[in-house]
């Protein structure tokens, strides 16, 4: 637009040409200016006037619509009759006879779901826009309807002006990433659960569940895992943990720090000596990785769980009568983190008592405190009962975990149960203190004979038996210190032989020559029993087993 032209129109522009014109005593013709200035050049030059600028109605509208390379197509009435369809239109769709009603002519229209989009136009006035709306063609469309009256004699008449750009491109582009993106996750999600135990280990005297729930379609996939590990001698290690961040990089970082954990508990260490061990490989593994873990230890001797926390959540124990304990502290900082060392502590869990292990997307929402799902947790466990795959159900139920959660969830269920009846019978433990001297030895071998005996093993089994315990409480005599002790125990599955003392020297089997006197105690115990195993105990000592299989 010439604003030359319009310049002594706008307010104030006379008045201010009067005032310099008298402050000067110069005339503004003498000035060269006048009621429209001189327009000059970039040194001085006067330039020739600009014509006049051509209003838009001098433009012909049917002819630019009809070079427009978007969809343009006019309809008027409630019925949306056809009024106009533009080159680019009938290109893509075919030509629309003027006058028709457009819900027979224009399947196109009825595809898009435009004609109820067009009579929300029609009623309210305003504009109404759909993004990428898919023909069956293929074809995908972003349409614009606007509202449209006519002039002259049918100025009472209404119609619709819709205007469709062609982003066929753009949503093919975009389905390409979407399902670059699922086949992706997909993958992580194949990792992550081949990276999960596929069966779970059940030991004899706990029963377990678990289960991982990966995020919704819009979530990455994280790091979450769970682990039970049989440790031997009745004993059983819970590991449950979350690596922070999502994808691949994390679901492979998880399984390496759960390979991890199965090497070092088969060192059958503390928990806290685990994790310290842990924090250190995860800070190799990836030092921009920092993950959360929580590694406990039942003892069925003991009743109870040994556990120690990088940052991860509280263990839950919920008693047989409902009443809800958690997991007190100690809680370190998360593995990686390094700069800390780790302690133990202790929960209890007596026969029929339930503890559940968990990561935060079972508790954690957005726009909530953390504190309220720990709390709506307590809630649902304290009324869930039945089996372990039963109570973790119904927890991820009561907290609203859905396949569209925004985070992936794991859970694993303890449950110790209560045993009664005939079940009881087949559950027995019986234990000897060892002063030392020579009728140690021969003092075990009477006990162990006479615990099994009363236990009804075979005359076989018997025999092994009694030959385990008198190797190891021969070992212990010759490389131990006092207080020592025999503990003989059955579950339904196995016979467990026990020899602890004060000397915290872990023997391990090798070979004897042929004139050696000694040294074939641990090599004979490994031939007869199924497994054997050592173990430094936290108040300093150690404690030899071995096991025999029972048959079924």
């Amino acid at each position: 637009m010439n604003f030359t032209r319009w310049s002594p129109r706008l307010p104030g522009t006379q008045r201010r040409a009067a005032a310099r014109g008298t402050d000067h005593g110069i005339s503004p013709a003498q000035r060269g200016e006048g009621s429209v200035p001189a327009a000059r050049g970039e040194y001085g030059q006067q330039l020739e006037p600009l014509p006049d600028v051509p209003a838009l109605e001098d433009f012909s509208a049917p002819e630019i619509l009809g070079r427009l390379p978007a969809l343009v197509a006019l309809v008027y009435g409630t019925e949306h009759r056809i009024a106009y369809v533009n080159d680019a239109y009938a290109q893509a769709f075919g030509h629309r006879p003027a006058g028709s009603v457009a819900a027979e002519v224009c399947p196109e229209l009825v595809e898009l779901g435009l004609l109820p989009l067009m009579d929300q136009v029609l009623r309210s006035g305003k504009p109404r826009t759909v993004k990428s709306r898919r023909t069956q063609g293929g074809g995908s469309y972003t349409v614009t309807c606007l509202p449209a009256e006519w002039s002259g004699e049918h100025k009472d008449t209404e119609g619709v002006l819709v205007f469709a750009a062609d982003v066929t491109d753009h949503a093919e582009a975009a389905e390409r990433l979407r399902a670059s993106e699922r086949r992706h996750r997909e993958t992580a999600v194949t990792l992550q659960r081949s990276l999960l135990p596929q069966e779970l280990e059940q030991p004899d005297d706990l029963r377990f569940a678990a289960t991982y729930l990966p995020g919704g379609t819009d979530a990455a996939v994280g790091g979450d895992w769970y682990d039970v590990i049989t440790l031997g001698a009745g004993r059983t290690a819970l590991v449950i943990g979350d690596v922070m961040g999502r994808g691949v990089r994390a679901a492979a970082v998880m399984g390496q720090l759960r390979t991890a954990v199965r090497a070092y508990a088969r060192l059958d260490l503390p928990p806290h000596e685990v994790l310290q061990l842990l924090d250190g490989l995860a800070a190799e593994i990836d030092a921009s990785q920092i993950a959360t873990c929580v590694y406990a230890v039942h003892d069925p001797n003991e009743g109870r769980l040994v556990y120690a926390s990088a940052g991860h959540l509280p263990i839950l124990v919920r008693d047989e009568d409902g009443t809800v304990r958690r997991a007190a502290e100690p809680t370190g900082p998360p593995l990686g983190t390094g700069g800390w060392l780790h302690t133990s502590g202790m929960i209890d869990l007596p026969p029929g008592s339930t503890a559940v292990l968990y990561t935060d997307g079972l508790v954690e929402r957005r726009r909530e405190d953390i504190d309220e799902g720990m709390a709506a947790l307590e809630r649902a466990l304290a009324g869930a009962t039945g089996t372990p795959q039963v109570v973790c159900d119904r927890l991820i139920r009561s907290l609203g975990v859905t396949a569209d959660h925004d985070d992936d969830v794991a859970v694993l269920v303890i449950q110790h149960p209560t045993r009664t009846g005939g079940d009881a019978e087949l559950f027995h433990n019986a234990a000897l203190d060892l002063l030392g001297g020579i009728e140690a030895a021969p003092r075990a071998r009477a006990f162990a004979s006479g615990v099994l005996a009363s236990w009804r093993f075979s005359p076989e089994l018997h025999d092994l038996g009694v030959l385990a315990a008198s190797e190891l409480v021969a070992n212990s005599l010759q490389h131990g210190v006092p207080p020592m002790g025999l503990r003989l125990r059955r579950t339904d599955r196995r016979l467990i032989i026990e020899v602890t003392d004060g000397d915290d020297h872990l023997p391990r089997r090798r070979r004897a020559e042929s004139e050696d006197e000694a040294g074939r105690g641990i090599s004979i115990v490994a031939t007869i029993a199924s497994s054997w195993g050592s173990r430094r105990t936290p108040g300093g000592g150690k404690a030899v087993w071995c096991e025999f299989a029972l048959p079924q």
